[in-house]
């Protein structure tokens, strides 16, 4: 036999259970020398545009198919057949672009119609989308080979009667596979004569998992992933075999090559009759509805020129008149604009974001500034897709879309986080359902990710594994192998132990491989049609559908994809100014904001960036602080420098220190200081690059936004070529060959960390309304935005620690002041009712309604006028413990006690109200109560303050008229090295000293049988999760099953997933000085010392007089440090006050302590 082709081959797209790789895969077949191949991955074709492209570009014919789920009975039935089948398995193979077509709709209907575990058809979607299609019965999970098992040969050849029905003209295969199964080989010969007794063609498969023979370990570590399972587990599911890889024709030869060659010369005949060609690169964008004989391009044109006339004139309202030579410089960038947008057809693209912004605007949904490289288009400012002026900030077009070298503009769009969908679905009225769909996203291993999910299969110590994983390089673009390199130590664990061999081995084969699908956060596909004429829909497992092509194959296949994401930060702004305009009668255009405000600057120099977005994580406070911005141009500049790159290069001190002047500006050629000046010489953005290759090459901007694509990639041989052309143009200019070349290099190291400035103008936009609104008006911000980050206890934590710090209190939610969500009352923040766990909309609603036609007086009061069948006696006592009722009886455990008999009054009084009755003797609604006790009972007890703080804690997340921690505030200024807001400032494996309260405890028994134990430490400013291992827990464990704060003494390690503390001791706040304050040392600088110190020094510690041994340091910096010990019986009591009045007197911190 010279050839045989494969045509049941499941890909890394058959998530967690194929791992075959389609470079390789096209490799083997030209190795092989087979002329196709086909893909047919479970339930979906989510690698078909990947695998067609890469397969032609290998010169092998790809052939496309899917192994489809069929549905016992109908799709719409959920049920499974009577012998327990939920789905049967059979494949289908494109032979025509009919079928391919076919292949779309059944697969999408599969996952929107027939969804019950798996995507399934039934027969009549089958019969309906048969054309082009040919069908083989796949594996023993195929209806046909299943019926033959369980129910014998007549039930068989009665299914095998209905494909052929379905499947006419020969298209229908019996399928006989050569992989290594006992029940396949007793299932061959039965096939065969099945096929022999009805003239069935055959067809041999290999139902191929894995690549290469030896494949077979990494797809079971694949399937133990999958189900959860350790490979040593005798449940696990298994193959079975070792025979699920690409086989050579000489393979099949020898295994049917006598029983039934016609197996294998058909499947020659299949790829023969298969020829499928997908329309690539031709864009699907739809069209806007226009009047008749309005074009786009007319429309558009239309839009911007009336557009740029209006932006024009708010201008001129803010700055007075404006040179003619700007207004010129305005209009000649618009008409060139339109006419490249016109040159590429994408003026309907245009269209269609301007109406579904514009349509937002007018239904009041908060729309951002803009973001990405659109907010360099003019067009995008004037017709009010962007709110940044890419004149006034030197923003190219060219960088957004590059008439040399086009492709599908982006614009990203960000709204409101809670009303975005309303966004999604008008554009899904606007354009019908069928045509709109979210995009598909995978997600793939990174090297930690795969070390740890190996290990786990592996069954190796957790310790052990994370300890490896951490290790290894936290960098984006590192690989396991990369890893290896950079860390001497794994050669030396993997010539020792053959499992840690093993762990390397399949971490590094699982990397970068598809894990799981998912919704990609933003993105929205808008087609022409129904986007099933052009790629498959997958239900995701939140029911969401989405698009089976992801990012890459979308645009390949010329779906035009529009991100609407979700940005809480104009929520919270929105909110502001709804609360401004109502409670100051202040009306604020956060977008006509002069970006001049000296207070706001200020505000952002001493670092105060709380709340001010994109600036709120440490790095970026610093870089503020060391920066002290007084303009906007600095707020962009920021912005782009808070970048691992920027940051970890010098570039970022290296700029600051040329902004102040501490280190000159220079710049290589006087050209440059045009270009450069902005920035003090640094190249900081993209776009200079650009205009560099411009200024001094004689580069088009579009040939030099191929250059900046070229440094972003880091690609050599294309620098070579571009650095070539780089130095002919600045030859051609009369610019030596050595400078610039200096310059070149120059572009390529600063560039290759360059940033979008469009980008950085319109966030530093938004970062710049924030400040504002924050410095001006706090009180009602802070409301707005903890409103919107609600979900987020870490941040609501932080912020009312910054409130507080601030001198704007925070109050308790209250019955008779509080609306549904944070809300100014006076100088302070109110909670929000709707902020209280087991008070339902309902229950609020109720509240606030009857509130409306008079304040609560009493509990008793508010009883009787709410209705008492929404606001329950658990809601009741949820008010209470909240604080919600202080106003009406501050003494919340009276209150709690007396809650049966009050509510039992208030119910009495509704069914006397609703019969007509009223009473003679006792309160009526609005009178003054009658104080009723029942026999025996005296008043309900007061709860102590530790009990108030805890059910605050309950019922609203937050501690909020207290801390627990309170009380031991000099413990943490003495003994503690941080908090929680400060840990992603420390270095990994930093030794932590912490106080905090015990949250969320969990113990759980390790693989070697072990407890471990994890716990969340929460403090004033957020939380921090905190891992006890084995060896630790037992000495831990009483001390975390307290409610009584503690103090942790461990180290910082940096995951993936975020920072967490290992533990090396913890115990009782109560017992700090005891355990970490063996002895108290005092350092005396004796160059800063004068006569009275040393006499005041002795009194001080005669007046701190206690248990803990002292010692003199008498210290000449760079010379000598003398210990010298206090007599016995002269021992001291540390304390933050003794601390205080040392520094006070000499100007320097001299108590130090020592464990």
């Amino acid at each position: 036999m010279k050839s045989f082709v494969h045509l049941h081959l499941h890909s890394e797209y058959s998530l967690l259970d194929g791992t075959i790789q389609f470079k390789p895969l096209i490799e083997r077949a030209r190795k092989l020398k087979m002329p196709a191949v086909a893909v047919t991955d479970h339930g979906g074709m989510m690698g078909t545009i990947g695998f067609y492209e890469e397969a032609l570009k290998g010169g092998v014919k790809p052939i496309l198919g899917t192994e489809i789920y069929v549905a016992p009975g109908s799709r719409a039935e959920r049920k499974v057949a009577p012998t327990g089948e939920y789905a049967y398995h059979l494949i289908l193979l494109a032979e025509n672009e009919t079928g391919y077509g076919n292949l779309l709709r059944l697969s999408s209907l599969a996952h929107t119609e027939g969804f019950y575990y798996k995507p399934r058809v039934d027969k009549e979607l089958l019969r309906r989308y048969s054309e082009g299609l040919i069908a083989t019965s796949a594996c023993l999970q195929g209806e046909v080979p299943f019926a033959m098992g369980t129910e014998g040969e007549a039930k068989a050849l009665e299914v095998l009667e209905e494909y052929k029905s379905i499947f006419t003209d020969g298209r229908f295969y019996l399928e006989i596979q050569d992989n290594g199964l006992p029940d396949q080989a007793k299932m061959n010969p039965l096939l065969i004569a099945l096929a022999r007794r009805t003239g069935t063609p055959l067809v041999a498969t290999n139902d191929c998992h894995y690549l290469n023979p030896g494949d077979d370990k990494l797809q079971e570590i694949l399937l133990c992933l999958q189900t959860g399972k350790t490979i040593s587990d005798p449940t696990r599911m298994r193959f079975g075999s070792d025979q699920f890889y690409v086989k050579t024709a000489e393979e099949f030869e020898r295994a049917f090559g006598h029983a039934a060659p016609d197996a294998l010369a058909n499947t020659l005949a299949i790829a023969e009759r298969c020829s499928v060609k997908i329309e690539l690169g031709v864009g699907k964008i739809p069209e806007i509805a226009l009047p008749p004989g309005v074009t786009a391009d007319g429309k558009l044109r239309e839009m911007a020129t009336a557009g740029l006339e209006r932006r024009l004139e708010e201008r001129l309202k803010r700055e007075g008149p404006l040179p003619q030579a700007l207004v010129e410089e305005y209009r000649r960038r618009l008409a060139y604009e339109l006419s490249v947008i016109e040159k590429t057809g994408f003026a309907s693209y245009f269209l269609i974001v301007a109406d579904f912004i514009g349509w937002a605007k007018d239904e009041r949904i908060p729309v951002g500034p803009g973001r990405g490289s659109a907010a360099g288009s003019l067009v995008a400012f004037c017709v009010r897709i962007t709110e940044v002026d890419s004149i006034r900030y030197k923003l190219l077009f060219e960088r957004f879309l590059n008439p040399e070298r086009v492709s599908l503009p982006d614009i990203d769009c960000d709204f409101c986080k809670n009303r975005r969908e309303e966004v999604i679905a008008y554009v899904q009225r606007k354009y019908g359902g069928e045509n709109v769909a979210q995009l598909i996203t995978f997600g793939t291993w990174k090297p930690r990710g795969a070390v740890r999910d190996v290990g786990r299969v592996l069954e190796m110590p957790y310790a052990e594994v994370d300890r490896i994983a951490k290790m290894i390089p936290a960098d984006l673009k590192m690989t396991v192998e990369d890893a290896l390199k950079a860390e001497p130590r794994f050669r030396e664990m993997i010539d020792a132990n053959p499992k840690i061999a093993d762990l390397f081995r399949f971490a590094g084969e699982i990397e970068g491989r598809n894990r799981h699908a998912g919704t990609h956060a933003s993105a929205v596909v808008i087609a022409n049609r129904p986007i099933t004429d052009y790629c498959p829909l997958y239900r995701q497992a939140t029911g969401e559908i989405t698009t089976q092509y992801g990012m890459e194959p979308i645009e390949r296949v010329g779906l035009v994809k529009f991100d609407f994401l979700g940005l809480r930060t104009l929520t919270a702004i929105d909110d502001t100014l709804k609360l401004l305009k109502e409670l100051r009668g202040v009306e604020i255009d956060p977008n006509a904001l002069e970006l001049t405000d000296a207070e706001t600057y200020e505000a952002l120099g001493r670092g105060d960036t709380v709340g001010v977005f994109q600036a709120e994580s440490a790095g970026f406070t610093q870089l503020v602080k060391n920066l002290k911005p007084d303009q906007f141009s600095h707020l962009i500049d920021m912005v782009a420098l808070h970048r691992p790159g920027p940051l970890q290069s010098g570039m970022a001190d290296d700029f600051v220190e040329r902004r102040h002047g501490r280190r000159k500006a220079e710049f290589l050629l006087p050209r440059l200081k045009e270009i450069l000046g902005d920035t003090y010489g640094v190249i900081v953005y993209q776009e200079q690059v650009m205009e560099i290759a411009k200024a001094l090459a004689g580069f088009t901007l579009g040939e030099a936004d191929v250059l900046r694509k070229a440094m972003g990639k880091k690609d050599d041989a294309l620098m070579e070529r571009q650095k070539a052309h780089f130095l002919e143009g600045a030859k051609g200019n009369g610019i030596p060959e050595a400078k610039a070349a200096a310059i070149f290099d120059l572009m390529a190291q600063f560039g290759g960390y360059g940033f979008n400035k469009s980008h950085s103008a319109a966030y530093a936009l938004l970062a710049y309304q924030t400040a504002y609104l924050k410095t001006h008006y706090p009180v009602e911000y802070f409301s707005a935005l903890m409103t919107s980050e609600s979900g987020d206890t870490d941040k609501i934590i932080r912020y009312i620690a910054f409130c507080r710090e601030k001198g704007i209190p925070i109050l308790p939610p209250d019955v008779n002041e509080s609306r549904y969500a944070f809300f100014p009352s006076d100088r302070a923040i109110r909670f929000g009712l709707s902020a209280i766990k087991g008070l339902g909309a309902s229950a609020i609603d109720a509240i606030l309604e009857a509130r409306t036609e008079s304040p609560f007086r009493s509990v008793r009061d508010l009883l009787s006028r709410v209705d008492l069948r929404k606001v329950n006696k658990r809601a009741v006592e949820s008010l209470i413990k909240s604080g919600a009722l202080d106003s009406l009886d501050p003494d919340r455990g009276k209150v709690f006690g007396e809650l049966p008999a009050l509510l039992e009054e208030a119910q009495a009084e509704v069914r006397r109200r609703e019969s007509g009755q009223f009473a003679l003797f006792g309160e009526t609604s609005g009178g003054k109560p009658r104080k009723r006790e029942r026999k025996g009972e005296g008043a309900a007890p007061s709860w102590s303050r530790r009990e108030r703080l805890t059910f605050e804690k309950e019922t609203l997340g937050f501690y909020i008229t207290g801390h627990p921690m309170d009380s031991f505030a000099g413990e943490i200024a003495l003994y503690a090295n941080t908090t929680t807001g400060k840990l992603p400032a420390l270095k990994h494996d930093a030794e932590v000293r912490i106080g905090g309260l015990v949250t969320g405890l969990k113990e759980k028994v390790t693989r070697r049988g072990e407890k471990m134990a994890t716990w969340t430490l929460e403090d004033l400013e957020g939380t921090v999760d905190v891992i006890v291992f084995a060896r630790q827990l037992p000495e831990c464990r009483e001390t975390l099953g307290s409610p009584e704060p503690v103090f942790l003494v461990g180290r910082l390690s940096i995951e993936d997933q975020g920072v967490k503390i290992r533990t090396e001791e913890v115990f009782r706040m109560e017992n700090v000085r005891e355990r970490l304050a063996k002895s108290v040392h005092f350092h005396l600088l004796l160059d800063r010392m004068n006569p009275g110190d040393i006499a005041e020094l002795r009194r001080t510690i005669l007046r701190n007089a206690g248990e803990k041994k002292g010692f003199l340091h008498a210290i000449r910096p760079g010379e000598f440090d003398a210990v010298i010990a206090l007599p016995d019986g002269c021992g001291v009591a540390p304390s933050l006050e003794l601390a205080r009045d040392l520094r006070a007197r000499f100007g320097y911190d001299v108590l130090r302590l020592h464990g």
